[in-house]
């Protein structure tokens, strides 16, 4: 991915990766998802948005594979990531922007809008809903759609807390097919993000894998303050994707300002497997917003 890439240094000491691609006049800050993934598997933003139109900023966040690892778990907070996320923008001289965040990225958006909605144009929370309560409901919804049989296994393996035996790790390869990348080939940067993963970070965080919350965020819940985020809000969702549609289109009707699209072949990474109905909209967005 062509760009111009800047180490930022934060202010306790340690380093973020940053890459700037594009020269439209309108920055975009990007969020990707875990907590510990890298930018890597929203490398396909570039080749959809304009980059004559817009510049997007790309960042592994600390803990990730291109950043500072530092091996301190009291640094696994939902709070230091959102400040982070400030840090950042004042460290890339981004005084008016638009965010978009992605799964753990688009919580940390609805974080960051609702602490520092001063420099934004406007959000975009992608495949995220407003609290993990809802979203482990839903996994439970998800889960039950297994035959009883795998259902039963996985519920021993987790017992046992056997999360990488290799009988396991098969059946989460069926949910993940099903809800995280629908392709039959998964895109390299994808692979490239997974295979990167920063598992104290995540692990910490969210737990095993993305269909067990076990972790330290696990109590996080914004419904109630929803109606405070003012700027202009884009919401995407697949309609096959670990967060519940219906629930992000509640998100839309508490948010004043936002807008609502459920990409009907898309997963959690609808960006990858339902482009058709993941960028017009998008583009639209960041077009209408950036020039507000």
């Amino acid at each position: 991915m062509d760009g111009h890439t800047r180490i930022l240094t934060l202010q306790n000491g340690y380093h973020v990766w940053t890459r700037q691609v594009g020269r439209g006049p309108t920055p975009v800050l990007l969020l990707h998802g875990g907590p510990g993934a890298t930018h890597e598997y929203l490398e396909n933003l570039a080749d959809y948005i304009p980059l004559d139109e817009f510049t997007l900023y790309y960042y592994d966040q600390l803990g990730s594979f291109h950043s500072d690892q530092p091996d301190d778990f009291g640094l696994w907070t939902v709070e230091r990531f959102r400040n982070e996320v400030n840090e950042v923008r004042q460290s890339l001289g981004l005084e008016r922007f638009i965010l978009y965040g992605q799964s753990w990225g688009g919580m940390l958006a609805q974080e960051y809008a609702l602490c520092y909605p001063e420099q934004l144009q406007g959000v975009v929370i992608s495949n995220m809903v407003a609290s993990i309560q809802d979203y482990v409901r839903y996994l439970s919804v998800l889960r039950q759609q297994l035959p009883p049989a795998l259902q039963e296994e996985m519920a021993a393996f987790e017992r046992a807390e056997d999360y990488f035996n290799p009988r396991y790790l098969e059946i989460m390869d069926l949910l993940y097919r099903r809800h995280l990348c629908r392709l039959s080939e998964w895109p390299a940067a994808v692979n490239r993000s997974f295979a990167r993963m920063a598992y104290d970070v995540y692990g910490t965080m969210q737990g095993p894998n993305e269909f067990l919350v076990t972790g330290t965020f696990k109590n996080w819940d914004r419904w109630e303050d929803l109606h405070r985020i003012q700027v202009p809000t884009l919401l995407l969702v697949g309609a096959h994707d670990t967060m519940d549609p219906e629930s992000v289109k509640d998100m839309g009707r508490r948010i004043p300002n936002a807008e609502t699209v459920v990409c009907p072949s898309g997963s959690h990474l609808a960006m990858w497997d339902d482009p058709d109905h993941y960028f017009p909209p998008l583009i639209r967005f960041l077009r209408r917003v950036g020039q507000s």
